[in-house]
């Protein structure tokens, strides 16, 4: 550490004339300090600096009728809901992904998808590339879960012949995976591979993505069958919450 020079400092003088100059320095120096830590706290980063999306996702289309069950009642029931539009009184749709173009944050490393009541639950699941699907029944009838790429490429077809087996798989690039079961034709699930931020709205057909850098961004929106009629783009701010309503369809 160098030496610190006092300019203007006197060398001789009273003790009271020393001491008032004593007084100065140390002043001088414990506000140099102070300005010091202040400037640490600013490169470390205050908190608050990033900003969130909020929003719903809504459509006009109506949900499809139940779909008759063509084997095993006893277990499916006479017939199950149809979930390729999943909507409610008020138009707010759920299963749609929102992904936040450019900004990365992987997904979750694992995830499970049962098969109940001869449907996958849940129907839609975000996934990292590398990750695991794990696979599981409640039913008492042999499933099938194929998962393929939007390609063809077959990831997996695995058998799952009773109750409580867990049976796991990789997939091992981004995309949208299509699930299917073979003995249950009418069975569909999707699997949205990412390593960008997204989310998956809810029954109320909302969504929130949290730890957004202040920027202006496009919003990437996916549903197995509705669109977004035009990009949407919108504008984040460190510390707020961004509000946007999806609207979807054909």
């Amino acid at each position: 550490m160098g030496r610190l020079s006092l300019v203007g400092v006197p060398r001789t003088g009273s003790r009271a004339t020393l001491g008032r100059w004593k007084t100065i320095v140390a002043t001088a120096i414990a506000a140099v300090i102070s300005l010091g830590l202040r400037a640490a706290d600013v490169d470390r980063g205050a908190p608050g600096t990033t900003g969130a999306i909020a929003g719903v996702a809504m459509t006009e289309e109506a949900g499809r009728p139940p779909i008759r069950a063509t084997i095993d009642p006893a277990v499916c029931g006479s017939a199950v809901p149809n979930e390729v539009i999943v909507v409610d009184g008020s138009g707010r749709l759920a299963n749609v992904v929102v992904t936040v173009a450019g900004v990365k944050a992987p997904a979750a490393d694992e995830v499970l998808v049962s098969n109940d009541k001869c449907r996958f639950v849940p129907r839609v699941s975000l996934l990292r590339p590398g990750g695991t699907v794990r696979m599981t029944s409640r039913d008492p009838v042999l499933h099938t879960m194929h998962a393929a790429a939007a390609d063809g490429r077959a990831f997996f077809n695995v058998g799952i012949p009773m109750p409580s087996i867990t049976l796991s798989r990789t997939i091992d690039r981004p995309g949208v995976v299509t699930l299917t079961c073979s003995t249950h034709t009418w069975m569909r699930g999707y699997l949205h591979v990412t390593d960008e931020r997204s989310a998956v709205t809810d029954a109320a057909g909302a969504f929130r993505l949290d730890g957004i850098p202040a920027g202006t961004y496009d919003l990437r929106v996916w549903h197995e069958v509705l669109k977004a009629p035009a990009p949407v783009r919108v504008t984040v701010t460190d510390g707020e919450t961004t509000s946007v309503k999806l609207s979807l369809a054909k």
